[in-house]
């Protein structure tokens, strides 16, 4: 099952910049489009906890 395409429309990046998602629906995670951080979606719900997401590697 995908996310719902609404739900995508509305999500941001927690930090205080709050810019838009990108959704990586075979990898199955969302991505800031301001800062890189990298968010799983697990079982349908994205974790868009600070503390759990993935930084970019530098140079990347």
């Amino acid at each position: 099952m995908a996310l719902d395409p609404q739900l995508l429309e509305i999500l941001a990046c927690p930090d205080t910049h709050h810019a838009p998602l990108t959704y990586d629906a075979p990898a199955q995670t969302l991505t800031c489009t301001e800062c890189g951080r990298i968010f799983e979606v697990r079982d349908d719900v994205p974790v868009l906890l600070l503390d759990e997401a993935r930084v970019p590697a530098e140079g990347s």
